[in-house]
């Protein structure tokens, strides 16, 4: 599953600061949680599909670093972006 260039810019305008500013940790964060819920439903159907599981493991992996990062560097960012991704509960 790939996002065509004018999603990805619109999940940037959303997230980031601007649909070019691919670089925001916010933009990233919100790009990982999208290819995270794919690879999850993924897994659903396909329960043995050890590469996909671990490219799943290593995306969580990349996403926590970038929360903490933000948990250190700014934690109104943090708490906004959870929020508006829904990633605690």
């Amino acid at each position: 599953m790939y996002l065509s260039k004018e999603e990805k810019q619109e999940m940037f305008a959303k997230h980031g600061n601007g649909k070019n500013d691919t670089g925001s940790a916010e933009g990233q964060i919100a790009l990982f949680t999208q290819r995270i819920n794919h690879l999850t439903e993924h897994l659903k159907k396909n329960r043995k599909d050890f590469n996909t599981e671990r490219s799943l493991v290593k995306l969580v992996g990349k996403r926590r670093s970038l929360l903490d990062y933000l948990t250190k560097k700014d934690i109104l960012r943090y708490r906004a972006i959870v929020k508006e991704l829904g990633l605690r509960k």
